[in-house]
């Protein structure tokens, strides 16, 4: 009678099953290897990282990963991981397709390790940032309004209160007349429904489709929120209020937040005590500003956030008087934040002690008062403040 090594045939049946998961899981650490190491030139340690993700839960801003681990290979998983492998070894310029095939496998079941190969998709998001050219959006106001800049300001708002799911195109067709001749008050129009769009696609947890300026993230074990906020180019404190975490220690892996691909910046206008931000290039909002006196005038050019000069209600030494001034005296006259400005290009170039803060006299504001520094209403200053990262934000100063 002759033997099987491995008694009947069911113990057989299972050894064989056993084998082609050995072969499943050889496969995918293969696909695993490719995708850290040969896909990504910059090596494992490259940080810079973008997946376009399902919306997280608007009451906490969390969400649990998007699929949970099956115990046993899902060969179909296997098989378009493989296949979109394939297609970037094809052709490297695929980067963007191969990673949206890869994340559209995370609601699959599958293995741990399938699910990790997936989350590599982020990966192929890694190449370097393209640098946005940054350039002064709006023009200064003429004297006559532009019927041009009036028909297409009524095509943009009746487009939208026929499809109020048209924020982000309303939000790109307003921004682009900014660039075009008009009179102030239609400037003033458009920036008023801007700053009402910016509450819709910026200073909430929506993430529209569309939108390149703000997307979904899934956040990777060991990863601190301050980081990913200086990846982005944002300050981590926008983060958390958007995506309402209370505490940046808080953030557990697999979360998926809201991010937004800064830089945010201002230009700040003597002739109308103004402050424009923007994110990149598109407008966000205005605010009132107080400004130098005259011969101690706020310098014109252009302003970087000076590396570690933003502080919270820092001690100030009145230089005329030599006075040092603490948070708790009740003349303090920094009010909520101080953001300390450091000169680049034009008068203010080399130049130092300049900040934006708040202040304790809002009658200041809109009037040439200050030594030089640059004044916001107390809740503007912890806005600005938690939106402008230093280095990467400027402040550029105009007539």
């Amino acid at each position: 009678m002759a033997r099987y090594p491995f008694g009947r045939g069911s113990r057989l049946r299972q050894w064989i099953r056993s084998q082609l998961y050995v072969i499943s899981a050889l496969l995918v650490f293969a696909v695993v290897i490719i995708l850290i190491y040969g896909l990504n030139p910059f090596g494992k340690d490259n940080d810079e990282t973008v997946a376009s993700l399902p919306p997280a839960d608007e009451q906490d801003g969390t969400v649990e990963p998007a699929s949970v681990a099956a115990a046993e290979t899902d060969p179909k998983v296997t098989e378009l991981m493989a296949e979109a492998v394939t297609q970037l070894n094809a052709d490297p310029r695929a980067v963007v397709g191969v990673r949206d095939r890869l994340n559209a496998l995370m609601p699959m079941d599958m293995t741990t390790a399938q699910d990790k190969t997936a989350e590599a998709a982020p990966l192929l998001a890694a190449q370097p940032r393209a640098q946005v050219e940054l350039t002064d959006t709006a023009r200064k106001p003429v004297t006559k309004a532009n019927p041009k800049v009036t028909k297409l300001m009524a095509e943009a708002i009746t487009r939208f209160n026929a499809d109020p799911r048209a924020v982000i195109d309303t939000r790109d067709r307003l921004n682009e007349l900014m660039k075009m001749d008009m009179s102030k008050e239609q400037q003033g129009f458009i920036k008023d429904q801007l700053s009402k769009l910016a509450d819709k696609w910026l200073f909430s947890r929506t993430v529209f489709a569309e939108d390149k300026l703000c997307e979904n993230y899934r956040v990777r074990r060991g990863e601190q929120l301050i980081r990913i906020g200086e990846r982005f180019k944002v300050p981590y404190q926008i983060l958390m209020q958007i995506n309402k975490i209370r505490r940046p220690e808080a953030l557990q892996a697999g979360q998926v937040i809201k991010v937004i691909n800064g830089p945010f910046r201002v230009s700040i206008y003597r002739s109308t005590f103004t402050m424009d931000l923007y994110l990149q290039n598109t407008f966000v909002r205005s605010f009132p500003v107080g400004l130098g006196m005259p011969g101690r005038e706020t310098p014109t050019g252009l302003w970087k956030v000076k590396p570690g000069g933003k502080m919270i209600s820092p001690r100030w030494t009145d230089p005329d008087t030599g006075r040092t001034y603490r948070a708790q005296d009740p003349d303090y006259p920094l009010g909520s934040r101080w953001i300390a400005l450091v000169g680049i290009e034009g008068e203010a170039k080399d130049r130092t002690g300049f900040a934006i803060h708040g202040t304790k006299d809002p009658e200041q504001i809109g009037t040439a008062g200050s030594r030089g520094c640059i004044r916001l209403h107390n809740g503007a200053a912890i806005l600005v403040y938690n939106l402008l990262e230093p280095v990467q934000s400027t402040v550029r100063v105009e007539d």
